[in-house]
């Protein structure tokens, strides 16, 4: 799904002067698109429906009645501006007849109302580059608005908005996720595989791995635009805690502590057990 986001982007145009009329280039425009992870990624070909103005097919974009033309303005002799005096001091200032045209319409055209273009929908076919990342912006020369008085249209830019992933979350190239595992694979080690955009991959967890252990697998995030390389995948490793246990398990897990109390030994992953860390602070 894109985004709806449309409007103008840049309130300044650019103006200039053409056989004494105003000239402006017309507004950039932007359009914001969501894109899903896998597409930034691989990248993609999209269509979107813009609204835009186009010229008046009625008038050709004179904003007269067909059979009419538009006339000099009066005010400022088709200038497009007037002098305005301010005590000693002499100011140029648009014409606010005109607007800056140097034409007035006697008549205006009906179907643009003398605008001379008129508002309708038009299909973009847009190329997403792989890689992209959210908050990138895709530039599409000359299909902002047009220009007023024969000046270039505007352009359109298509921000990227990268939509929430249910497993990864990027950093740059880099991914990261969240792996459970299971405390008895965390105890004992195994292997499990985990979820990549390439596909399936396995990992060795060693026995003993502790909550928030990191994983890294090289090449396995995304090769950024401007990236000679793909970025790193790193997977975060939560041990799980059994929940819903049945009396006999709970007398296995019962059995296992007293096991571990009675059998010596430490088991503590930082060297020092907890109750012994707690002897010496109370000492």
């Amino acid at each position: 799904a894109f985004g709806d986001i449309f409007g103008d982007m840049f309130g300044q145009q650019r103006g200039g002067r053409a056989g004494g009329r105003q000239v402006y280039r017309g507004s950039d425009l932007s359009y914001a698109m969501e894109v899903t992870l896998e597409e930034a990624a691989r990248g993609k070909d999209a269509q979107i429906r813009i609204p835009s103005w186009d010229t008046c097919d009625t008038c050709h974009g004179s904003g007269a009645k067909p059979g009419t033309s538009a006339k000099t303005c009066g005010t400022c002799n088709g200038q497009g501006s007037v002098q305005m005096r301010q005590g000693f001091f002499s100011v140029q200032q648009t014409c606010p007849t005109c607007r800056g045209s140097g034409k007035v319409i006697p008549e205006p055209c009906t179907a643009c109302h003398g605008q001379g273009k008129i508002k309708k929908q038009k299909t973009l076919e847009v190329k997403i580059p792989a890689g992209i990342d959210d908050g990138m912006r895709i530039r599409s020369v000359g299909n902002g608005e047009p220009g007023t008085n024969g000046g270039p249209p505007g352009d359109l830019y298509i921000e990227i908005r990268l939509k929430k992933h249910d497993i990864f979350e990027r950093d740059g190239d880099d991914l990261h996720c969240s792996v459970p595992v299971s405390f008895i694979t965390a105890a004992l080690g195994g292997e499990i595989e985990v979820p990549t955009l390439q596909g399936k991959a396995a990992i060795d967890i060693p026995e003993g791995t502790q909550a928030g252990k990191q994983f890294r697998l090289r090449g396995k995030g995304i090769k950024g635009v401007r990236s000679s390389y793909p970025g790193d995948l790193y997977c975060h490793i939560a041990v799980e805690t059994p929940v819903k246990l049945t009396e006999y398990q709970r007398k296995l897990l019962r059995e296992l502590e007293e096991s571990l109390k009675k059998g010596g030994g430490k088991h503590s992953p930082s060297g020092d057990s907890w109750t012994d860390r707690l002897k010496n602070f109370f000492s």
